[in-house]
């Protein structure tokens, strides 16, 4: 049975100074508070912003307890792609992940490709030269479009060893389906909210402003222990993080998962 790991992706936002942090803690002491509540946590602004070893290794020290990270790829590996240059950047991003890798606490790369990127073959070409440019990291990948979720894309994936992530986002047309899909020791779960009338907006804050209900995370419980049996480890991440709602979310699935 796969141990579960809960957080959310990302954890530096002042509007959980009071629903999610004590009042009064300062941007320096997010992480440290954050390392209170949860055993992981995804990094999101390496998708903006290309990290360094310096950052990463910072980050180490200011959870001030143990941490475990997923990191999300630079936007020059998925939503940016420049053929001349993606290799050049890949090797950059990787060689910053150097503290986490001797810290032992890198969960996992996560490459999340927009509802652009679409099942042909230069993308698939890419896609695996991709993988193969991040050796013995674990990796996972996220499609926002449908036309991935094909067996050969999965047979794939297992060859690779690489996760499919399971993601929750509104019934729309063209957007993937809830799948337990399994393809490696690593299960990763990505729920960004079923926010079905801002998904489509340019305001990313609206896009993930959503509560999920007891309902929603119960079956979401059921869910986890069905992938349970087929893993070694299990990430879940809530991203809906506006006004705290994907922290409050993570410690209520923690409850119904009866897990400390």
């Amino acid at each position: 049975m796969g141990i579960i790991h809960l957080g959310t992706s990302g954890y530096s936002y002042r509007e959980w100074v009071g629903p999610v942090y004590p009042e009064g803690t300062k941007p320096d002491a997010y992480l440290r508070s954050y390392a209170r509540l949860f055993s992981t946590v995804e990094l999101n602004y390496s998708y903006y912003r290309m990290p360094t070893p310096e950052q990463l290794a910072a980050l180490i020290q200011k959870a001030g307890s143990p941490l475990m990270f997923s990191i999300k790829a630079h936007e020059t590996l998925t939503h940016k792609i420049d053929w001349y240059a993606w290799k050049t950047q890949a090797q950059t991003f990787r060689d910053a992940l150097k503290p986490l890798q001797e810290a032992q606490c890198l969960e996992a790369v996560l490459f999340q490709f927009p509802y652009a990127f679409h099942y042909e073959p230069e993308n698939r070409r890419y896609l695996d030269m991709l993988l193969g440019a991040f050796p013995e990291i674990p990796r996972a990948v996220e499609f926002r479009n449908k036309q991935w979720y094909q067996d050969r894309v999965i047979q794939g994936l297992r060859e690779r060893q690489t996760s499919l992530v399971a993601v929750d986002l509104p019934s729309l047309p063209g957007l993937p389906p809830i799948l337990e899909t399994i393809t490696s020791p690593l299960g990763y779960i990505r729920l960004h909210g079923r926010n079905h009338g801002a998904w489509w907006s340019s305001d990313g804050a609206a896009r993930y402003d959503y509560w999920y209900d007891d309902a929603a995370l119960k079956s979401w419980r059921d869910r986890i222990r069905r992938m349970q049996a087929q893993t070694d480890r299990i990430l879940v991440y809530f991203n809906n993080h506006p006004k705290g709602q994907g922290a409050v979310n993570a410690q209520r699935l923690r409850e119904l998962l009866d897990m400390p």
